[in-house]
């Protein structure tokens, strides 16, 4: 038979809905439940002697062998006498009395002909006119098939309960193959394939009563017209039945295999999803040719169906399985990343963010890291990382050759694409002494020129899959960003500093009479230009002006009222006559700025020092609206000097009287902006005045020097705030008086 004729009316196992799938279902129980068959026979005398019998009794009993009548009942079914059926023959013939057997056990046939079958039935007394027992009359149903498939009903019960509970494909498969093969009423092996989600190959599924070395040869069968009924009826999406497997074309390639197995016949169903997709194949196998009755096609489709349902939840939960790890898996690696990120822009230094990107991906995403940049036409070796101190050495001794053909990084570098292998990579390194057995080199891309690589090399059995270039690639674009940033960081930080160096004294002059010192401290990270100034410079017969200010504002528009402040200054200083009218010119100018160089005012201390006779200087200053300077005495006695003025840039004419003080020898004038007053602890109160006086009073020696009054101040300062920051700039510029000496170097006496 060459799978199923055309003429032979096989339902399609095509999937159906609506009316035609419940008339389907109706037929597979009528076909596994049977129809109740009646048995009738009469039989005569002692002997029963079989008189007459419907159709039903002959089939029944062993068919058309047995299909006689004029014998004994024993002598035509002896396996009856030790059964104890002959027994309640002779009673009810002796009593008179009728006997009633319900699903009697009955073996009917001998030797392999032999079956079990079930019957409820009556023995009735026959009687003649005179009312005497002449025989007996055997009136029954045979209930086997239906008591057959109520077992496989609670079997296959059973079979629902377990994927209901989700219990393993493989023990729901091998539990439904067990459940045919033991309760089918002729020897059956199961198999039960399952397809490749292309649907192109089956693998093994479930087989418990076929050979190993069947299973592992179909294992991977393709599917396709003629190969073999499972690889068939997969391609067709129906029913292939084949009752001879010896004389079938479809068994050609698998004859030999199937002889070896000792099957003749296999009848193979698909097994579909509801969407009509295929899931396998559910196949029966005998030892003998044999082509299905009704009930085993039945069976066959209620089985396929069960196997549907279990591979679908089976399919089901591994997807909700797959979901939950890929759902885990985004988590970890949205959570390295995030860690990772944080890590690798911790610091502002381009060095150190390229050590830490290295030290990230060890050992999460490889053994052992390295990273390269590109300098002047080279590549240096920036970072590595690695489980122990030696291996770290040996990696950091390698540097790859920026325009060698035969070197992984050079490639990158020139590429801006990522390479990996299997292997060690090429060019000269440590890679037998590392063992390393595989790389991942990505590069470090800068508006897509790569400026650097990141290596991640593999040992001991490690391998890069997808997931892993994946997450390289993105923690490299990270990296890469941040390594950018701090470069640019770092670049910024080093013009402000340049600008801001511009725009103070490189160094304090040596001044006649007088020890000078000075502070300057920018507030954050120090990337803007501070608004504070101070200088010292010289003007003629002797006298030296100095000042400290404060501009309105940070950054470049306060760079430029900083420049114009001191460069006004020390312009007209030499040609004015006192401190006054330089406060007064520099103020105008301010006045004068174009719009786009700022409007804001300043606040400055300006003055004119000149070395008294007999020790000691002589000083004439300006407060224009900025602190109030104070004055250190020899006993650190402190005294505020109450110099008035207004502040500068905003009025045309501003009011700025003369303050003059003279300092003795070992006395100080400090000038401060209000970055030190109002410094703030973690409450956000205030350093204030009092606390600087408090500061400093009784605190410095008879003879200090500028240095100690600024190291003084500024540990109060730093105590008060602790590790709150600096929130303005601070400048302070401490003039202290020196003693007078003679030539021979005594000290003056004022």
């Amino acid at each position: 038979m060459n799978g199923i004729p055309e003429h032979q009316p096989f339902p399609s196992v095509e999937p159906s809905s609506g009316r035609s799938a419940e008339t389907r279902a109706v037929q597979d129980l009528q076909a596994l439940f049977g129809q109740a068959t009646a048995v009738f026979a009469s039989l005569a005398g002692p002997a029963h002697v079989l008189e007459a019998a419907n159709p039903a009794f002959f089939a029944a009993i062993g068919g058309s062998d047995r299909a006689r009548t004029g014998l004994p009942i024993g002598q035509l079914m002896p396996e009856l006498a030790a059964q104890g059926f002959l027994a309640l023959l002779d009673r009810v013939y002796r009593t008179g009395r009728p006997y009633i057997g319900r699903d009697a056990r009955v073996l009917p046939g001998t030797g392999p002909a032999a079956r079990e079958a079930f019957f409820d039935f009556t023995y009735e007394p026959r009687s003649d006119a005179g009312g005497n027992v002449v025989g007996v009359r055997i009136i029954g149903v045979e209930t086997t098939q239906v008591k057959q498939a109520q077992r496989l009903t609670a079997e296959h019960r059973a079979l629902l309960e377990q994927i209901a509970r989700q219990a393993p494909l493989e023990d729901v498969l091998e539990g439904m193959a067990h459940v045919i093969e033991d309760l089918a009423p002729d020897e059956v092996l199961v198999s039960v394939l399952l397809a490749d989600p292309d649907g192109r190959h089956l693998r093994h599924g479930a087989a418990p009563s076929l050979p190993d070395f069947y299973n592992k040869a179909i294992d991977g069968i393709a599917t396709g017209e003629g190969t073999g009924s499972c690889g068939t009826a997969a391609h067709r999406r129906q029913a292939v039945i084949v009752s001879d497997i010896a004389t079938d074309p479809f068994w050609d390639d698998f004859r030999d295999l199937a002889t070896a197995a000792g099957v003749a016949a296999c009848w193979s169903t698909p097994i579909l999803a509801r969407d009509g997709s295929l899931l396998g194949t559910f196949a029966m196998y005998h030892r003998t040719p044999r082509a299905p009755q009704d009930s085993d096609l039945a069976l066959a489709r209620v089985f396929a169906d069960t196997a549907a349902l279990a591979i679908e939840r089976h399919k089901a939960e591994q997807g909700r399985l797959a979901a939950e790890a890929k759902e885990e898996a985004a988590r970890k690696d949205l959570a390295f990343l995030l860690q990772a990120s944080t890590a690798v822009s911790a610091d502002l230094d381009h060095a150190q963010t390229l050590q830490r990107l290295a030290g990230v991906c060890v050992p999460t995403l490889a053994p052992l890291c390295a990273v390269d940049i590109v300098e002047a036409g080279r590549v240096r070796r920036i970072a590595v990382a690695a489980p122990t101190r030696e291996e770290e050495e040996l990696l950091a001794s390698h540097s790859p050759v920026y325009d060698a053909d035969d070197d992984a990084v050079a490639r990158v570098l020139a590429s801006g694409l990522s390479e990996i292998a299997r292997r060690t990579p090429t060019g000269p390194g440590p890679w037998q002494d590392l063992e390393v057995t595989g790389y991942l080199c990505v590069p470090l891309l800068e508006r897509g020129r790569a400026f650097g690589s990141l290596t991640l090399l593999s040992k001991n059995g490690h391998t890069f899959d997808g997931h892993a270039v994946a997450l390289a690639e993105e923690l490299a674009r990270r990296a890469a960003s941040a390594a950018l940033n701090a470069d640019q960081y770092t670049q910024r930080v080093a013009l402000a500093r340049d600008l801001q160096a511009g725009l103070l004294l490189p160094q304090v002059p040596d001044v006649p009479g007088a020890e000078i010192a000075t502070y300057y401290h920018p507030a954050g990270a120090g990337l803007d230009i501070g608004g504070d100034f101070y200088d010292v410079f010289p003007l003629k017969n002797g006298t030296w002006a100095f000042m400290l200010g404060d501009v309105c504002g940070r950054g470049a528009i306060a760079a430029t009222t900083t420049a114009l402040v001191r460069h006004t200054a020390r312009a007209v200083a030499p040609l004015l006559p006192g401190p006054d009218d330089v406060v007064r010119a520099v103020n105008q100018a301010l006045l004068d700025r174009p719009a786009g160089h700022g409007t804001g005012f300043v606040t400055l201390v300006y003055g004119h020092l000149t070395p008294a006779d007999g020790g000691g200087l002589d000083i004439t200053l300006v407060r224009a609206g900025h602190t109030f300077p104070l004055l250190i005495d020899g006993q650190s006695a402190v005294r505020t000097i109450d110099a008035h003025g207004t502040l500068i840039g905003i009025t045309t004419d501003p009011d700025l009287p003369l303050h003059h003080v003279h300092l003795k020898p070992s006395q100080s004038l400090l000038l401060y902006t209000d970055g030190i007053t109002e410094a703030r602890d973690a409450t956000q109160e205030q350093f204030g005045d009092e606390r600087l006086a408090d500061a400093l009073q009784g605190k410095l020696a008879d003879r200090h020097t500028p240095r100690d009054v600024i190291d003084t101040l500024i540990r109060a300062v730093s105590a008060f705030t602790d590790s709150n920051g600096v929130d303005d700039d601070q400048a302070v510029l401490v003039l202290t008086a020196t003693i007078a000496t003679t030539a021979s170097g005594d000290a003056v006496t004022p």
